[in-house]
């Protein structure tokens, strides 16, 4: 991969993964230690700090493994999502030309481009490798969530229109399909927070509503609704695709991502806590989870009941994201402080 010298801002080039800039976009470990308690022992547990944002972190995704490593783009309420290395945190470029706050940001499977939603009514596609906006679609209102599709070659976008678009980036001059709410001319009943898309199917979780609902590309229409008791504000994937986590006021949910037509989950847990954001790790047995408390939690739950096996402190404002890497030996967590942590996985557990 080409390095990331193009991007905006001043750097130190080298090759993509292994940039710093000028004035310590990562900061050293040991910058902002954080304490982290675990069941049974008090140990340090000291995460990798990411500064660089100037305003909160409201959404983060990570990149599979590719020949260069993984990746982690990030976006935060300044307006200015920014690309890293996966593993050491470090500062690869930032993708400049929004004119708002960037509420998603997400990664196609070689990390090669970049789709992020924004405030300004805009949702941009981005070469990660130069940093360049290839493709900008105009909107009416706030874009709240992107995805690409498995294949990379088209845009889901949704948000405050309460429209969920599908832009074709083959053709991207082409008027994008609407992927039908069931309201008039397609629209859904409420602002549209998040949007994942798993194979043919697309989850979606409405502002204020509780459920997901799950459309089926092929057909445009509403094949099931995933049950929850509180209004969803996390939806994530399983690596390979198999499952769907969501958070929904303090519960975790963890539900078959091709066999949910019965609505109900394979499994839940209540915590004590609101929880904003939770991440599946990719062997299936632990539970990264984030909210209010500005903690990042990790539970074991591979038995009937969760436990937790580490509690991380060190933000200094509630925890908007979090997200297990792709190889399951770290995760990040995203805050309203503007800094992105990333922490050592309890025990490390590799995946294969």
């Amino acid at each position: 991969m080409a390095d990331a010298s193009s991007l905006n801002g001043d750097e130190i080039p080298g090759p993509r993964g292994g940039n710093v800039d000028s004035n310590g976009a990562l900061a050293p470990a040991a910058a902002l230690p954080g304490k982290s308690s675990s069941v049974g022992e008090e140990r340090d547990r000291t995460p990798l700090v990411c500064h660089g944002h100037s305003r909160p972190i409201v959404s983060l995704s990570y990149s599979p493994v590719t020949e260069d490593g993984s990746f982690i783009v990030s976006a935060s309420k300044d307006g200015k999502p920014m690309l890293r290395n996966g593993d050491s945190g470090d500062w690869v470029g930032t993708f400049e030309g929004h004119k708002g706050a960037v509420w998603d940001a997400t990664l196609n499977r070689p990390a090669t481009r970049a789709l992020t939603g924004s405030a300004d009514f805009t949702a941009c596609v981005w070469d990660a490798l130069t940093g360049d906006a290839i493709h900008s679609f105009q909107h009416k209102h706030i874009v709240r969530t992107v995805e690409f599709n498995p294949e990379g070659n088209k845009a889901l976008t949704g948000g405050y229109e309460k429209y969920l678009r599908v832009f074709d980036l083959e053709k991207p001059d082409a008027e994008p399909q609407t992927l039908n709410g069931g309201e008039d001319n397609g629209a859904w009943s409420a602002p549209i927070r998040n949007a994942t898309w798993v194979e043919n199917l697309v989850f979606i979780a409405l502002s204020d509503k509780n459920g997901v609902s799950v459309i089926d590309t092929r057909a445009n229409s509403v094949a099931y609704k995933l049950d929850t008791d509180a209004p969803v504000t996390s939806i994530e994937p399983s690596w390979d695709a198999s499952r769907i986590t969501t958070a929904d006021g303090c519960t975790v949910r963890i539900f078959d991502a091709a066999k949910g037509s019965s609505g109900a989950a394979l499994s839940s847990f209540k915590l004590s806590y609101p929880v904003e954001s939770a991440s599946l790790h990719p062997a299936g047995k632990l539970m990264a989870c984030g909210g209010d408390d500005m903690w990042g939690h990790v539970l074991d739950i591979s038995a009937a009941e969760p436990v937790e096996l580490e509690c991380h402190r060190g933000h200094h404002g509630p925890v908007h994201v979090v997200r297990f890497a792709p190889d399951g030996l770290s995760y990040a967590t995203g805050s309203e402080d503007g800094t992105i942590r990333i922490w050592s996985t309890p025990d490390r557990p590799v995946v294969e």
